[in-house]
């Protein structure tokens, strides 16, 4: 929602994990929040932690809110959970071409649970649970552009 804790998780976590792939090494990738409580803020300090101790740096990461015209730029607008796949649609008119760009990121991962726990009230273990599951859609997502490689 702020683009503090999860969605740069995974913004650091794919540009990290696409390296690997030059035919994806185009790619542009972002985050941002649905809502603008955080804009301009790094990540919170437990989510650069626990991605550092993973090996992956959010550093250079500034939160910013998602804007209509990210809709049109973008080919994949992913969601962490329901609350923000709604507030993404509700940006998106039902008669609009690009409401097929927006699903939830964990559509591509493997595990059965559809939603990215927020782990901005919880303890540091939250934040591994996330990365956790990031991990695994990102190589879904992977997986799925090397296929569709357009």
């Amino acid at each position: 929602m702020g683009n503090i804790c999860r969605s740069p998780t995974a913004e650091g976590v794919f540009r990290q994990l696409i390296v690997e792939y030059p035919a994806l090494n185009q790619l542009e990738i972002d985050s941002c929040g649905t809502i603008g409580y955080h804009v301009g803020e790094p990540p919170d300090p437990r989510s650069v932690s626990a991605a550092k101790n993973r090996g992956y740096d959010l550093s250079t990461i500034r939160s910013r809110k998602i804007i209509k015209d990210d809709l049109e730029y973008y080919d994949f607008v992913l969601a962490m959970d329901k609350e923000n796949l709604a507030n993404l649609l509700n940006l998106a008119p039902e008669q609009s071409q690009n409401r097929h760009k927006i699903s939830l990121f964990l559509d591509y991962s493997a595990t059965k649970t559809t939603c990215v726990p927020d782990p901005y009230y919880g303890g540091s273990s939250g934040f591994d649970d996330v990365i956790d599951l990031i991990e695994d859609a990102s190589k879904g997502l992977i997986l799925h552009l090397l296929k569709h490689n357009n």
